[in-house]
């Protein structure tokens, strides 16, 4: 992961020993990454409730990323019930936002966004809790703006290129790349979160 992140031209990499969580984000973010591995040793091994508890009580923003295709959780050997028992403890009654990625490079992606929208949620861009969108275009741009890597001025650019976020929702990949400031890997993310391929959802054999 150090090696991923220092690859990329968005981080500055600092190694350093953390008292708490994996990564320290932009300095205000405490991300705890987990591989469905990682996840299933930290329920076995009576940790995982015990991290929890710590990150919530952090003064920095927590959350927890959990790596990894959703199948491999059938393979760790745990029972669905104890995995899910354990991720509503985190994030019910800990209150940990809690973050799926599928390979180690999505997971940096997330963490760029995190720290990308944090840096938005600062200066207002971002909508606060309780905040209602007045008027129809006013609405359209808060929906675009919850798509991967889609902020405020990229929303503007895809409405006025497309139309309507159905259209938006439509377009092909190479349609999105069509707009200032979107390139492949966010054509891409917009596409996987709007389309999720029907594999995805297999189930392991019995």
């Amino acid at each position: 992961m150090v090696g991923l992140l220092g690859q990329s031209p968005h981080f500055e990499v600092n190694v350093t020993r953390l008292k708490l969580g994996d990564y320290l984000v932009d300095g205000r973010f405490l991300i705890e990454r987990k591989t469905t591995a990682d996840l299933a040793a930290a329920i076995i091994g009576g940790r995982l409730f015990t991290q929890a508890l710590r990150l919530a009580a952090t003064q920095l923003r927590p959350a927890m990323i959990l790596e990894g295709a959703e199948y491999k959780l059938d393979e760790t050997g745990l029972r669905w019930e104890a995995i899910q028992g354990a991720l509503v403890a985190v994030t019910v009654f800990c209150g940990i936002p809690l973050l799926r990625t599928r390979t180690p490079e999505e997971t940096v992606s997330t963490m760029l966004y995190v720290a990308r929208q944090g840096q938005t949620y600062a200066i207002g861009a971002l909508p606060r809790p309780g905040y209602r969108p007045k008027g129809k275009h006013a609405r359209q741009l808060f929906i675009l703006q919850g798509l991967p890597g889609i902020g405020p001025e990229r929303a503007r650019r895809l409405l006025a290129r497309f139309g309507s976020v159905e259209s938006v929702m439509r377009a092909r990949a190479e349609e999105l790349r069509s707009v200032a400031g979107i390139g492949k890997r966010i054509a891409d993310r917009v596409r996987w979160s709007v389309e999720q391929p029907r594999s995805e959802y297999r189930t392991a054999a019995p």
